[in-house]
């Protein structure tokens, strides 16, 4: 199977290209692309390869087909989800800790797209990524609160073009180790996925990190804990939990992202952190803002360190 580039498409990212033309998420392309089986004029190429016009995109087609045929979203009518949110093209959600957002390259059943996809069919082709129906941005799974989802398609096209244009505001409420140093700091840090750890790493861009900006303020520093108010400015996987971590300041029952020096003494089997707020204008050029409070569980645990 052969891609002609066109020259509309000239400078795409050669995987990013690749998610509107093939029914494979893009980590599977990613994956067939470290691995050399998807070939640009002939040769084996970086997955952040910019195309050009005339480049021919060399793909196996038995592999796609395997893959497609082994992966497949079902609906699923047992996933339970809080709607904050609805018009005709978009949904806000308050997510709970524990519910994946997509499914994985495992192809899990229980996350909070199959549940969607019982609710709204019609998202079925809505987004860039066949596995990833309506989904404009995420939350790990371990992480609570606020998510936009897109219904249409010109929703999706427009909330993307916003999230890239840095004009969506998303607060978080974290709960790290140890005394802040500053009330309020920016942590401008390139992050980039750290080999065979399933967890993200600071690196410099010449070693791939990607750019990632984060900001916090000081809502209330504790003897040994500090409660932060966090926005992102980029949207990076892992972003507060990898960015806070680097500055030696983990989030509270972060698993992934600790310190050897953190003693865990609160009774927290999730990370302690919360989207709690998102504002953006909608479509008809109107502001909208949305306000989740903590979860029961990470209230306790306020009034436990007070």
């Amino acid at each position: 199977m052969i891609i002609k580039v066109k020259p509309e498409n000239k400078d795409q990212r050669l995987d990013k290209f690749l998610v509107t033309k093939l029914p494979i998420s893009r980590s599977q392309i990613q994956k067939l692309i470290k691995a050399g089986d998807i070939l640009v004029n002939d040769q084996k190429i970086s997955v952040h390869n910019f195309l050009k016009p005339g480049d021919k995109i060399k793909i196996p087609a038995q592999k796609i087909k395997n893959l497609t045929t082994a992966k497949k979203l079902e609906p699923n009518k047992k996933i339970k989800f809080k709607i904050v949110y609805e018009d005709e093209n978009i949904l806000v959600i308050d997510k709970p800790a524990g519910l994946l957002v997509h499914p994985t390259e495992k192809m899990e059943p229980d996350t909070l797209v199959n549940g969607l996809l019982a609710k709204y069919p019609e998202i079925k082709d809505v987004g860039d990524d066949k596995l990833r129906p309506g989904i404009v941005h995420r939350l790990d799974k371990a992480v609570s609160g606020l998510i936009l989802v897109c219904k249409t398609q010109r929703a999706f096209d427009y909330f993307k073009n916003l999230f890239q244009k840095r004009k969506i505001k998303k607060i978080y409420t974290a709960l790290v180790h140890g005394q802040m140093e500053r009330a309020e700091g920016e942590i401008n840090l390139p992050i980039e996925r750290a080999k065979g750890k399933g967890k993200m790493a600071v690196k410099s861009q010449d070693q791939g990190g990607k750019e990632a900006i984060t900001k916090y303020i000081l809502l209330k520093q504790f003897k040994n804990f500090a409660l932060l108010e966090v926005e992102l400015l980029t949207g990076r996987t892992h972003q507060i939990r990898a960015h806070l971590n680097a500055i030696q300041h983990p989030v509270v029952g972060d698993k992934l992202y600790k310190q050897k020096w953190v003693k865990e003494s609160l009774d927290l089997d999730r990370p302690f952190l919360h989207s709690t707020f998102l504002s953006f204008k909608n479509l008809d050029g109107k502001k909208l803002e949305f306000k989740s409070k903590l979860p029961t569980k990470l209230s306790k645990i306020l009034r436990q360190i007070s």
